[in-house]
């Protein structure tokens, strides 16, 4: 009985959500919260983090960041393309993010890897197109699907065999979901978000071919050390950089169409 009630309440936890088709053909299990409520989470974020930062007053940076991603937003579809909020972080560390309901984040030492426009819009393009591939909801419902599961597993076991028995299955079905269940989807979504963000940046008129210069830079200011990529969130590099300048070669004709069109960034 007990695996009865633990089989049809997970069911329905899984029920409750739907399937979806990302932008390169992969099924993904999304719905656990409405679209609108990922843009709050997004905007929530957002504002959470322009308070516990210190923002570059850098005027041209600034400029800088807004033009890379409008030219880039501009590609998007309509629905996608409302106002976008930028904002740079005065943060030495080499990173940036993007959020539902249109937020990017830029620190101040991605200008140490990023080291022209195309390589900004190759980092830019590669966080928004997690945004327009729904990772962010992929990955919510994915982990409160985990975390149910887990939860109803530990009320049954700890019925039977008592609380510390509860305690010690969701501790160990916690590392299991973390480690076979939410950190290969995530490998997953870099890897998707390499392929959307390329494109993106091709049909902005930035050259695709300088996502592949940024990894490089990357690799070299991280001095090559990396965790093995079975522990890792992001692709193997090398594996990466291969796959981004096969992709280059033949996003070529579109990069070269939209600057025929006159979608030319001229951003710094």
């Amino acid at each position: 009985m007990k695996q009865l009630l633990l089989a049809l309440a997970i069911a329905a936890t899984v029920t409750a959500c739907a399937t979806a088709t990302s932008p390169t053909g992969r099924t993904q299990r999304v719905g656990a919260v409405s679209q609108q409520q990922l843009d709050q989470l997004g905007a929530q974020a957002f504002a959470q983090a322009k308070a516990s930062k210190a923002q570059s007053s850098d005027s041209r940076q600034n400029a800088y960041v807004r033009c890379v991603v409008s030219a880039i937003t501009r590609e998007l579809p309509a629905q996608a393309q409302a106002q976008w909020e930028t904002a740079v972080f005065a943060d030495q560390s080499p990173n940036a993010f993007a959020l539902p309901g249109g937020k990017v984040g830029i620190n101040t030492g991605i200008f140490t890897v990023a080291k022209n426009q195309d390589q900004l819009a190759a980092v830019i393009a590669h966080e928004i197109g997690h945004v327009i591939s729904r990772h962010h909801d992929e990955r919510i419902t994915r982990q409160m699907g985990a975390q149910a599961g887990l939860g109803i597993l530990g009320a049954l076991i700890g019925s039977q065999y008592g609380e510390g028995a509860a305690q010690a299955t969701s501790q160990v079905g916690g590392a299991a979901a973390q480690g076979l269940i939410l950190l290969p989807n995530n490998r997953v979504q870099e890897s998707e978000a390499d392929v959307v963000g390329q494109q993106l940046m091709a049909r902005a008129g930035f050259d695709p071919q300088q996502a592949v210069n940024l990894w490089e830079n990357m690799i070299s200011a991280s001095g090559g050390a990396r965790a093995p990529e079975f522990l890792s969130t992001h692709p193997d590099p090398r594996a990466r950089l291969s796959e981004l300048n096969a992709r280059a070669t033949g996003l070529s004709s579109t990069y070269r169409q939209a600057r025929a069109s006159g979608r030319s960034p001229s951003c710094g």
